[in-house]
């Protein structure tokens, strides 16, 4: 059977070719009823417009890159599907490149990427998200940026983020009401600047409780499992180990609970362990881990959707928007 193309789908939906380039393209200033018409054409026969052919009308890549440097394969994979459950149905496809926030080659390295691949928009992960001049050279190059999870929404483009200081205090309030004195705390990535707003929620729970903050129990972590497993070793072997551990993401606290386990120690009765994101091995885990839900997948969908609005004006957009985390009570806690 030949290969449909787009003059067979204007003649069965009666319109002009370019009312069809125009659907294809998610175009606005097409009325509802006759995008309606266009795509069940397209639907009816199967047609699937040129990648090549759509870059050169529009002088377009329908490209997106996802950039990101995080240890998490969860995050990034959470991160990938939100991102591509808005763009394919828009017909973008999405390219997916890591990144080393702290080499000093990074802006000339994300620019010649760029460059090469054409992508016409850049969403930034943590710490990427925080890399002000990065934004600021893309944005120099006509580049529309989104950033997932920035430390403040003062970056000059548009943000998806959650409520890291709010779910924090919330986690840590928890932990009190449940009758523990002595909270560790497993600090994330000292690059992460979002981290350090758990960080201030952990501290501001313990002082709406009179409780001082003990530096011997915070300890620092690098977002990884490895870490967070030497970091509970530090707590737990202390002379006056705390009762619950609060670690800022669940990774590192399934090395908390890899270690507790290792000392014999019981899960929740000699200490409780929380964390924060709600990965799936948070459900998994020996006992099941209480952490913070962190929608990663509906921030990433947010993100794609303003980078999408943002591709089809003409004007600058910029937006900040805020999407709530929740605490999951499970075993651990």
């Amino acid at each position: 059977m030949a290969k449909s193309t787009i003059d067979d789908v204007a003649a069965l939906a009666g319109v002009s070719i370019k009312t069809v380039s125009r659907v294809v393209n998610s175009e606005p200033n097409v009325r509802a009823a006759t995008r309606e018409k266009v795509q069940k054409a397209i639907d009816k026969l199967g047609y699937h417009p040129s990648q090549s052919a759509r870059s050169l009308a529009s002088n377009r890549s329908y490209l997106v890159a996802l950039l990101y440097d995080n240890p998490s394969a969860s995050y990034v994979i959470d991160v990938q599907n939100g991102i591509l459950a808005e763009c394919r149905p828009a017909g973008y496809d999405l390219l997916i490149h890591p990144c080393d926030h702290k080499d000093p080659e990074l802006e000339q390295q994300v620019v010649s990427l760029v460059r090469q691949s054409r992508v016409d928009g850049v969403v930034l992960t943590p710490p990427l998200s925080d890399h002000e001049n990065l934004v600021r050279r893309l944005m120099e190059l006509h580049i529309s940026v989104v950033v997932i999870a920035p430390a403040q929404d003062a970056i000059p483009c548009s943000s998806v983020m959650t409520n890291d200081e709010e779910a924090a205090f919330a986690m840590t309030s928890r932990l009190l009401e449940k009758g523990h004195k002595r909270i560790g705390y497993i600090l994330g990535h000292p690059d992460h600047k979002a981290m350090a707003n758990r960080y201030q929620g952990y501290q501001k729970a313990l002082m709406y409780q009179g409780i001082p903050v003990e530096k011997r129990l915070v300890v620092q972590g690098m977002n990884s499992f490895e870490s967070g497993y030497y970091a509970a070793e530090k707590l737990l072997l202390s002379e006056n180990p705390p009762s619950a551990i609060f670690a800022s993401n669940d990774d590192m606290a399934a090395g908390a609970i890899k270690l507790a386990h290792k000392l014999g120690k019981k899960i929740p009765g000699d200490v409780a362990i929380a964390g924060f994101d709600d990965i799936p091995a948070a459900e998994q885990l020996w006992p099941g881990l209480t952490t913070v839900r962190q929608p990663i997948v509906e921030m990433a969908r947010q993100a794609a959707q303003l980078m999408l609005m943002q591709l089809r004006s003409s004007e600058p957009i910029v937006q900040h928007q805020r999407v709530k985390s929740t605490l999951i009570q499970r075993e651990s806690v």
